[in-house]
């Protein structure tokens, strides 16, 4: 991690980077510090599974009983943006999942030890800290992956609810400007208009993943700068603060990123005339 030095050569702050540093290589495959957050986070949802379904019972004690109790308070807000039971069960893996990875990867970066733990290494000409440990969803990468996964199930149960043919003619409706020389000029130009719209529905798929990728990498990254500057300038209780509203941010960008990823898939499963109500 890059470090800003007085006249004594002091280390006063770290200036946290864009990219994610590489640690280690596994042949030509770079290992990121953002990396290793990920998939600790990973294992350790891994470990809780593993655990709770050695130990299930009807009546649930201890952890299984923890889990019991988040599974049905995410169901129940999920039922309340599908309005439909069926559906906040057909979706509710995905959206869980997605809550918990990016709120265990916000909250994961916020332990000691994250940022400022690390190892010395040439990095962009100079020796500087590269931390064993970052947040993931400062990386854009992740955040990016994420992202793509989000929309890309929403185009999938679209498909899976409509069909191929059904579902992308709404992005491109070749088939309706063909059925529109039947009825004369004022169809054709309509047709025309709806399959312009259509190119715009594409373009606003590029813009859902950007904007989620993005609006999770920039509050995350933000949030470490915060934590790092203040970590730097003094090191007790100032930062207590900041640490708070840090946990606070994580769970808001969590529910966001899954309330907006939900959103997109009853989109996706309604047909085209219940877009409006889907997206008020």
């Amino acid at each position: 991690m890059q470090k800003s030095i007085n006249n004594s050569s002091t280390p006063l702050f770290a200036i946290v980077p864009l990219a994610a540093e590489p640690i280690a290589h596994l042949g030509a495959f770079p290992i990121t510090n953002a990396m290793v957050n990920a998939w600790i986070v990973a294992v350790f949802f891994a470990v809780i599974a593993f655990v709770v379904s050695r130990r299930t019972s009807l009546v649930p004690r201890g952890i299984q009983n923890v889990i019991e109790s988040i599974i049905e308070i995410l169901l129940n807000e999920v039922e309340k943006v599908t309005s439909d039971k069926k559906k906040a069960r057909q979706f509710f893996p995905l959206i869980a999942t997605i809550f918990l990875v990016v709120l265990a990867n916000n909250w994961l970066g916020l332990i000691p030890g994250t940022g400022t733990i690390g190892i010395y290494g040439l990095m962009h000409g100079d020796v500087e800290l590269i931390p064993l440990l970052r947040p993931a969803g400062s990386d854009l990468n992740f955040t990016a992956a994420l992202a793509i996964t989000a929309v890309f199930f929403s185009h999938f149960v679209g498909v899976r609810t409509f069909g191929v043919f059904e579902y992308f003619s709404k992005f491109l409706n070749f088939k309706g400007i063909w059925k529109s020389f039947k009825h004369g000029p004022m169809a054709i130009m309509t047709s025309v208009v709806e399959f312009g719209v259509g190119v715009l529905e594409i373009v606003g798929e590029i813009a859902k993943v950007l904007s989620l990728s993005l609006r999770l990498f920039g509050n995350v990254l933000a949030g470490e700068i915060l934590m790092t500057v203040m970590l730097g300038l003094v090191a007790f209780v100032m930062p207590i603060p900041f640490t708070f509203l840090e946990i606070l941010v994580g769970i808001v960008q969590a529910t966001v990123f899954a309330m907006l990823t939900l959103v997109y898939l009853v989109i996706a499963s309604s047909p085209h005339g219940e877009h409006e109500e889907a997206h008020a």
